[in-house]
């Protein structure tokens, strides 16, 4: 728009995931902003999206929606300037959302370069653990965890980020951690190597996902990226299905230098983001772009 401003632009919107209408909101309204920061962007307006079958559910529920997707919205800075409706069979609310970064300083999912690492700042498992909770099969207190780590905002991370030069950033959303690692790998002709067992996941998930509790989108992520993939001896088939789950709302990948990736990972857990961690490197291409050691 100007020398100094360039618009990035983005739009999600889904189903209820989670019973409570105020917490569906807010969730909804973290992951619509969350392509905004991982563009290096800092949300300005939003737009509501919203189907309802307003015949069938009372006012209250779209109005706690609306409420904790508003909430959500000013935690971030920006503001909600319209929005449009439907009368729908199902509940859907998402949004559209605008943000503003300097022309030349946008972070794209795409130059990471051999030597960089890899850092996650949400742990894995988003998922398997919201299949689980369809089929009663977590504890209250995964359950209120995961909607926490579904809940909160990017920001944080992406505000910290800009004090250093990432080569790469993208949020790991529905593509699962491997889908959009492969995009990113793909479009930098790079391998990622991941070491699983610096991954971070939200706990009950590996358990979950050995009774095969693992959400249709994660299995498709997984058959997509088969040719991509090569994991090293030891790794079960359960492990490289959990970092295709297919999440909602999850945290930024960057591919920094080794010593900046050290400093904004002690900033993480120091602003209290406990999980972000260090989970592999960037290679020369090998035969594979995803190595799973």
């Amino acid at each position: 728009m100007t020398d100094d401003i360039a618009l990035v632009q983005s739009v999600d919107y889904f189903t209820p995931i989670v019973d409570d209408p105020y917490e569906f909101g807010q969730i909804a309204a973290a992951n619509a902003l969350s392509d905004i920061y991982a563009m290096g962007g800092t949300p300005k307006t939003v737009l509501n999206i919203v189907g309802f079958p307003i015949k069938k559910l009372p006012d209250h529920v779209l109005a706690g929606i609306m409420k904790g997707a508003a909430d959500k919205v000013r935690e971030s800075g920006a503001t909600i300037v319209g929005g449009h409706s439907i009368d729908d069979d199902e509940p859907k609310f998402g949004l559209a959302a605008t943000g503003i970064v300097h022309p030349e300083k946008f972070w794209a999912n795409k130059g990471a370069k051999p030597g960089d690492v890899l850092v996650l700042t949400k742990p894995l498992g988003v998922g398997i653990m919201t299949t689980g909770i369809k089929r009663q099969a977590v504890t209250k207190e995964q359950e209120a965890a995961v909607t926490k780590v579904m809940a909160s905002l990017n920001k944080e991370a992406a505000e910290a980020l800009h004090a250093y030069d990432p080569c790469a950033v993208t949020d790991v959303t529905g593509f699962g951690l491997l889908g959009h690692s492969y995009e990113m790998a793909s479009a930098s002709e790079v391998t990622f190597r991941f070491h699983s067992n610096d991954i971070p996941l939200l706990e009950g998930t590996y358990e979950l996902a050995e009774k095969g509790i693992i959400p249709g989108g994660s299995k498709s992520n997984e058959s997509y990226l088969l040719d991509h993939i090569h994991r090293a001896d030891g790794i079960t088939a359960v492990t490289q299905q959990i970092l295709c789950d297919s999440i909602t709302s999850g945290g930024l990948l960057a591919a920094l230098s080794p010593e900046q990736a050290e400093s904004y990972v002690k900033d993480l857990h120091a602003a209290g983001i406990m999980e972000a961690a260090i989970i592999g490197e960037v290679e020369e291409k090998s035969d594979y772009y995803l190595e799973i050691d």
